[in-house]
C-alpha cells in the first residue's frame, strides 16, 4: 500500500487547526477528511473505514473518550488522541485505554506527521508477519492464505491482540474488549475463548506459540 491510499480522519472542532495539520498530511501523501462535531464521527468512520484517526478529546456534542470506547466496538483502527493538557494525557495512560499514540495542543504539525507515519509504519509490520492478515470489516483472519475458523469472540480477541502485540493484558481487560455489552462472563469463559484461539492458531503454524500464559496477571500475543 501507498502513503497516498491512505485516509486519515482529523477530528478537531479548531477550524484554523484542523486545515494546516490537514495541509501538512497532504503534502506528505496523505487523504484527509476534517469532522468538528462529534456526533459525526462513528458513521463517517463505518461508511469510510479510513485508516487512522486523530481524535481530539475536546468536541462539540460528544467527548472524545466516548467516541473511542464506541468505535472499539466495532473497529481497531489506530487512534491518535489530542488533547490541550499534559496532565490529561497521564489520565488516559492509567485508564489503559489501548489508544495508539498521544499528543499534546499546540502540537507542531509536522511531529504529528511522523507520529502518523510511525504508528501506521508498526500496524502494518505486526499485521504482516508470519501472514497473519485480519479484516475487521468481514471479520475474517488469514494465516499464510489460509482462512482461520473463528467464533465472533475469538476473532474480536484475535483482532486486539494483533493491534496491541507484546503488550500484557488480565483477563478483565480482555472482557471488556470482547463483550461490549458488558455481560457478565467468569475467567473460565475467558480462559477457554484464549484455549480455542490458541488452539487454532497452533493447528496453523505448529512451529509457534503466539498467546502466552503470563503467572499470576493474564496473557500475552507475540508475533
Amino acid at each position: 500500500m501507498t502513503q497516498s491510499a491512505k485516509t486519515i480522519l482529523v477530528v478537531e472542532d479548531e477550524p484554523s487547526l484542523a486545515i494546516v495539520l490537514c495541509e501538512y498530511l497532504a503534502q506528505a501523501g496523505f487523504q484527509t477528511h476534517i469532522i468538528a462535531n462529534g456526533l459525526d464521527v462513528i458513521g463517517w468512520v463505518k461508511k469510510h473505514n479510513p485508516d487512522l484517526l486523530i481524535l481530539d478529546l475536546m468536541l462539540p456534542n460528544r467527548d472524545g473518550l466516548d467516541i473511542y470506547r464506541e468505535l472499539r466496538t466495532f473497529s481497531q483502527v489506530p487512534v491518535v488522541m489530542a488533547t490541550a493538557r499534559v496532565d490529561e494525557i497521564d489520565r488516559l495512560l492509567g485508564l489503559e485505554l489501548g489508544a495508539d499514540d498521544y499528543i499534546c495542543k499546540p502540537y507542531s504539525p509536522r511531529e504529528v506527521v511522523a507520529r502518523i507515519k510511525n504508528v501506521l509504519r508498526r500496524t502494518v509490520e505486526v499485521t504482516a508477519q508470519h501472514g497473519l492478515r485480519i479484516n475487521d470489516e468481514q471479520m475474517k483472519a488469514t494465516f499464510d492464505g489460509n482462512e482461520l475458523t473463528l467464533t465472533p469472540a475469538e476473532f474480536r480477541l484475535l483482532s486486539f491482540f494483533n493491534q496491541h502485540s507484546g503488550q500484557v493484558f488480565n483477563r478483565d481487560q480482555l472482557m471488556q474488549k470482547i463483550y461490549a455489552d458488558h455481560r457478565l462472563v467468569t475467567d473460565r469463559t475467558i480462559d477457554s475463548h484464549i484455549k480455542n484461539l490458541r488452539k487454532k492458531l497452533q493447528d496453523a503454524a505448529p512451529d509457534n506459540e503466539y498467546i502466552k500464559s503470563i503467572y499470576g496477571v493474564g496473557y500475552r500475543f507475540t508475533l
